[in-house]
């Protein structure tokens, strides 16, 4: 071997070797930290069973909380980045409420912060992804549109996409047809057409037309199965200054150009005909002309249920940024992201749960026949559907056994000094990372006995007393929770009752007891899908 291909062979195994002592350095993080720590493999670190394909996120959720569970908080390494995992409520109300000024912004994602005007990206520019002064500006500007005053304007369009969906089935029955549905895929497309009427104020029905480009554009978006969107959220994600400088967005350019497109051109065809309409963006051109506000006499109470989540003050300052249109149609784009996916998939988990406790249901469309009644022939309002308290129970429960967010995210923005209440005192360096595994708390015999059984009971008028606020998480908590906690409940209610008033759920041949549980590395889903038929009850 030549003196230069020794040197070349000694060179690149110098390079190799500095490379893996960083890596490996990083492993050392927690080391100085008065708390335990998962034990890393290097280059994987704590995560090589979801990453591998080994556990699903659940499974994995499960298996990191019982690690240590005598501790209310540890460590473990998500590749390489060192994140502590909380596991105790009383802590978690205190980085989430509390001590909320050093646990600002999200850890996984990243967007458009204070001075940051870089980032032109639909992503980067959703509530979700902001930072700092810009995201408290954004909250503050969106907060007025998710009350529930505003809701109630909002209902008829919800509950027409559930009527249509329900005529639908009719049609179908009434030619013959099997009412044997995948659930998820069935409620993907009554979210679609929900989010194109409330959040780009464009209608579309799905059930029948399920090729309209507007459902189309939306599989392709959402299809977290695709390599390159997985690619894309994970260079956002690990390398976010890159992705920043250079414009990098979950959405590629032509889904990006044709959901920008619907928002503008319904913006530009309402203002030169005058058009009004009680949706998402009638309350964006609010935002534009400044006079979308929160209103003195509007009260911000738990009207739509249990699971709501309250504005924080932070959602009820004034603001006087002014927003580009850009910025506002980003808003529109994770009206779309946040809502279509989770609630498509709680409604499926929820549909299961009926099927295979029928008592539950029958009880559920008791009440449903009582509201039907008093109605007299009218459609259901959105009064009458606050009345159910039956079904706020029974989609309290769903939120509780099949969380929409499977855990939580926080950054620490400045250092903390962490008092853990059993003498464990350590300071938290700024840019930490924090992660709350939602489903592992949900399920914890600890705060909810038998958790696996769904019990409608335990968010009785009775019983909700004892339920901890830090370990019932469906909406995320404090300021930085679920804007749209109340449209998400609206629009899950609204088809429950349209669907269960005219149809049963019913076991079909490919309904799995119990489900088996998909290993998806971020997604709670069944391994077959959720498979459920629809019986007539007029039959």
């Amino acid at each position: 071997m030549t003196q230069v291909n020794l040197f070349t062979a000694g060179a690149v195994i110098i390079i190799i070797l500095l490379i893996y002592h960083h890596l490996a350095k990083k492993y050392h993080y927690f080391l100085p930290k008065p708390i335990p720590c998962m034990k890393p493999s290097f280059l994987v670190g704590s995560s090589g069973p979801v990453l591998l394909r080994r556990q699903g996120v659940t499974t994995f959720m499960k298996t990191i909380y019982n690690s240590f569970p005598e501790a209310n908080i540890f460590g473990m390494y998500s590749i390489v980045m060192p994140v502590y995992i909380v596991r105790d409520p009383e802590l978690i109300k205190l980085i989430g409420v509390k001590d909320f000024d050093h646990f600002v912004d999200h850890a996984f994602v990243s967007g458009n912060s204070d001075d940051d005007g870089r980032n032109d990206t639909l992503f980067g520019n959703s509530l979700i992804a902001l930072s700092g002064l810009k995201w408290r500006d954004m909250r503050a500007t969106l907060s007025p549109a998710f009350t529930g005053s505003k809701m109630r304007h909002m209902f008829e369009l919800v509950a027409d996409c559930g009527r249509s969906m329900v005529e639908f089935f009719k049609a179908e029955e009434k030619a013959g047809k099997s009412l044997e549905y995948e659930m998820k895929a069935t409620f993907a497309r009554y979210g679609n057409d929900v989010i194109a009427s409330v959040a780009f104020g464009v209608t579309v029905d799905s059930m029948r037309d399920p090729q309209n480009d507007f459902n189309v554009m939306a599989k392709k978006m959402l299809d977290f199965a695709n390599w390159k969107i997985l690619v894309r959220i994970a260079i956002i994600q690990i390398l976010s200054l890159v992705s920043k400088k250079f414009n990098f967005d979950i959405v590629d350019g032509t889904l990006s150009r044709y959901f920008r497109g619907i928002i503008t051109d319904n913006m530009e065809r309402r203002e030169a005909q005058g058009i009004v309409r009680n949706d998402m963006v009638d309350m964006l051109m609010k935002v534009r002309k400044g006079t979308l506000k929160h209103q003195k006499d509007e009260q911000d109470t738990k009207d739509t249920g249990f699971a709501t989540v309250e504005e924080s003050s932070v959602g009820k300052t004034t603001h006087s940024r002014k927003w580009t249109d850009n910025e506002l149609i980003a808003q529109c784009f994770l009206f779309f992201l946040a809502g279509f996916d989770t609630t498509s998939n709680l409604l499926s988990w929820l549909m299961y749960e009926l099927t295979v406790n029928p008592a539950i249901q029958d009880r559920l469309y008791e009440e449903i026949s009582q509201i039907e009644n008093s109605l007299l022939g009218k459609h259901l309002s959105y009064e009458a559907l606050q009345k159910m308290s039956y079904l706020d129970m029974v989609v309290s429960e769903a939120l509780r056994k099949w969380p929409p967010n499977v855990q939580l995210d926080r950054k620490c923005t400045k250092d903390y000094l962490l008092d853990n209440g059993t003498g464990t005192r350590f300071t938290m360096d700024k840019g930490s990372s924090v992660l709350i595994p939602v489903y592992a708390i949900h399920h914890d015999p600890k705060y909810y006995s038998n958790p696996e059984r769904f019990d409608p009971e335990r968010f009785s008028e009775e019983n909700r007393s004892k339920i901890n606020a830090g370990a019932y998480l469906p909406f995320g908590i404090g300021p930085r929770n679920c804007i749209g906690s109340r449209l998400a409940l609206m629009q899950v209610k609204s088809i429950v009752y349209h669907l269960l008033k005219d149809f049963e759920a019913v076991s079909s041949e490919k309904t799995g007891t119990p489900l088996k549980l998909a290993k998806h590395p971020f997604l709670l889903q069944a391994e077959n899908g959720i498979w459920v038929q629809l019986k007539s009850r007029s039959s």
